[in-house]
């Protein structure tokens, strides 16, 4: 009767949760390790992104969900239910995800192993010479590294890492006067690779490390006896929203380096055990932890399918893994060989990534480096490449002398101890280095070149969606663009005024920003296309984004949608607006594109009468963009590269090989190509570099 009652409430509600929208579209990558038409190493590559997904979603998302559990505040989710029954609502959720998730590794990617010339093994399943070897990588190597961690009486419960393998041994010693079980923790190290490889005739096996230091665990328990052996991990709580402080006088970055320390001994709000675990054990880490079986994922088989990466990437499936296609020119581009500095001077460049190289912007800036003229470099980073190309080009123009100022955002997830260390090598450089802006989050992707030409001075801008990063520039697809107009030379120069000093721009022209008035502007966009049809005039949206959250701005599209526009919306990830009710958004459609590329470019198409209005930029339609980060959309005033990025668009919406289309109810189902559909793959497609159709594109 209850599960009926939080059902019932949860389609009531107009709007989706965030939290179970965000797993649904985790189901959607694992589709893509379901379908047999991949190649067999893509539909791996994707198990283990369904892993790392997972991780972080129990980090930040379940993790600010107990922050308000703990901390004793009222949250109510956008499904209308209270923290308690939303929990439960979750994590059941959480659990389905998981049961399919290994139902698809076991039952139809293991069998495979064999056929693709690999396979996982035990020790016990190795031959006599198979095992030597084993045995002499668990002295040298393994062995020398583990740290039995005791906890009894005398010992002080250990503090156990985030997401590490991890050992709980129940032993009994019997020469005691009283006999007591106790526990034991052996962390297995991060730095050592999760398979022991090993190369046979006709395959290569890895053998799981756990499964070596199991076979050989006694070797850490002498004169004791070992009751049972129970390999677990747990996930805690990665989330700081309620902790980060909003006093910008704070010595910012060592609160970043404090956030990093607080991660490691966060709050467990996930714990993955293998099957039959001690009960003993158990009880006493439900108890130590606060947790019940809600949070307790058993796992029948490899526990962290991220491990998979190893095999993915060996050198000996180089051959059998598919090939990028190579990048063309862009269409506003003529070739390679062009000077950028002169060609920029009389044309703009739009740069569609992964089809578009991001050499041209590399390019550019290590020109900029080098270059005698140039006087200055500003820089937004939010991410970076290993081995930067982008952090070495600023390097070497702070060594020329060039003023080089660079906004570093330390609290981009994940990256901040990179951008901390990369941040720290600019400033011993001389490069001037800002790292953060207080209670904001710096996400806008901006760079601007000052360039002295004879009597006067050119500023060359990159504006873009995505991040300065080349090696996920080959997988995501983004939007940039590269200009020398003199109206968005001045408004960046204001922006970066407003992010690296003390200034307030009444407006700009050509860029839309945040956090002062970002979601006002869009939602006047939106307005002006109800008012439009209204009056019987020509009207329509098309959002193309990764995130859809913002409760205001659904609200504005329902009531367009009510007006009669035509919305349609490509939204990635999380959306949590209903399409297709009645008398609500009836006028509303939403399809997620998930395949072989990373959809991360972010396009704001408004028809407005005939007049339409582009966007590109970082922004998704989220409160955290709106209220909580710095951000812009830059207005496309080229109208040959409007053309191209309504074009992209028009591929987008035409897709019918990597598409999902949304339900009312918020489930998705799988576009499926009709007979008189002709197969279009958005991520194929666009590799070929003359892509634009004859005459007026109609979007809406």
């Amino acid at each position: 009767m209850l599960i009926n009652k939080v059902s019932d409430q949860i389609k009531k509600s107009k709007f989706i949760s965030r939290d179970l929208s965000w797993l649904r579209f985790n189901y959607r990558v694992l589709d893509q390790g379901r379908d047999t038409d991949k190649n067999f190493f893509d539909r791996l590559k994707f198990i283990a992104i369904t892993s790392s997904n997972l991780d972080e979603f129990f980090m930040i998302r379940v993790g600010s969900l107990y922050n308000y559990l703990d901390y004793g505040k009222e949250r109510t989710d956008y499904s209308g239910l209270r923290e308690i029954p939303f929990r439960k609502k979750l994590l059941d959720y959480a659990h389905r995800f998981v049961n399919d998730q290994y139902l698809t590794f076991n039952s139809e990617l293991k069998p495979l192993f064999g056929k693709y010339g690999f396979d996982i093994l035990r020790v016990d399943e190795l031959n006599e010479a198979e095992q030597k070897k084993a045995d002499s990588y668990f002295k040298n190597t393994i062995f020398p590294l583990l740290t039995p961690m005791v906890y009894d009486n005398y010992h002080g419960f250990p503090l156990l890492m985030n997401q590490l393998l991890t050992f709980g041994v129940v032993t009994r010693n019997e020469e005691e006067q009283k006999e007591q079980d106790r526990v034991t923790f052996v962390q297995i190290p991060q730095n050592l690779a999760r398979f022991y490889e090993i190369s046979r005739k006709d395959k290569l096996v890895f053998v799981p490390i756990e499964e070596i230091i199991r076979w050989k665990i006694k070797k850490l328990f002498r004169n004791v006896e070992i009751v049972s052996a129970n390999l677990f991990r747990i996930t805690r709580n990665g989330d700081f929203t309620l902790e980060e402080s909003d006093d910008i006088d704070a010595d910012f970055v060592q609160e970043i380096k404090s956030k990093l320390r607080t991660r490691k001994k966060g709050r467990v709000v996930r714990l993955e055990i293998e099957r039959n675990p001690s009960p003993f054990m158990m009880r006493l880490l439900k108890e130590r932890w606060i947790i019940d079986n809600a949070n307790v994922f058993t796992i029948s088989s490899l526990i962290d399918l991220r491990s998979l990466w190893q095999i993915i990437s060996h050198r000996q499936f180089r051959d059998k893994r598919p090939k990028q296609p190579a990048s063309v020119m862009p269409l506003s581009l003529p070739s390679d060989g062009v000077d950028m500095f002169d060609y920029l001077k009389e044309h703009d460049v739009l740069l569609h990534h992964p089809y578009n190289s991001m050499e041209p912007v590399v390019n550019l800036l290590e020109r900029a480096a080098e270059d005698p003229y140039v006087l200055g470099i500003k820089q937004t980073i939010y991410r970076l490449a290993d081995q930067s190309r982008v952090t070495a080009a600023l390097l070497k123009a702070a060594e020329n002398g060039k003023h080089v100022s660079v906004l570093f955002e330390v609290k981009a997830r994940f990256d901040e101890e990179r951008n901390l260390r990369e941040g720290e090598r600019l400033e011993k450089a001389g490069c001037f280095v800002i790292y953060g802006i207080g209670k904001y989050k710096t996400h806008t992707k901006m760079l601007m070149i000052i360039r002295k030409e004879g009597e006067k001075v050119t500023r060359y801008i990159h504006l873009g969606s995505g991040n300065y990063n080349e090696q996920t520039a080959r997988l995501y697809t983004d939007v940039s663009l590269l200009t020398t107009n003199e109206v968005y030379a001045h408004d960046v120069s204001e922006f970066f005024n407003v992010i690296t000093g003390h200034s307030r721009p009444n407006q700009y022209k050509n860029l839309i920003t945040s956090p002062k008035n970002m979601r006002a502007e869009l939602i006047e966009l939106i307005r002006t296309e109800a008012r439009n049809a209204k009056k019987g005039l020509k009207s329509g949206i098309v959002i193309k984004i990764n995130s859809l959250e913002d409760r205001e701005t659904i609200e504005e599209l329902y009531k367009a949608s009510k007006a009669g526009v035509p919305i349609k919306l490509i939204v990635r990830g999380i959306c949590c607006l209903r399409p297709g009710r009645e008398d609500l958004s009836e006028n509303i459609s939403v399809k997620s594109i998930v395949g072989e590329n990373l959809e991360h470019s972010r396009i704001y198409y408004f028809h407005n009468n005939g007049d339409s209005k582009v966007y590109g930029g970082s922004a998704d339609i989220m409160v955290r963009s709106f209220d909580r980060r710095i951000e812009a959309l830059f207005l496309i005033v080229n109208e040959e590269l409007k053309r191209e990025v309504i074009n992209i668009l028009y591929y987008n919406l035409l897709d019918n090989q990597n598409s999902y289309i949304m339900r009312e109810d918020g489930t998705y189902a799988k576009k499926r190509l009709s007979a008189q559909e002709e197969l279009v793959d958005v991520h194929k497609i666009f590799y070929t570099r003359n892509l634009q159709p004859e005459g007026e594109i109609e979007l809406v």
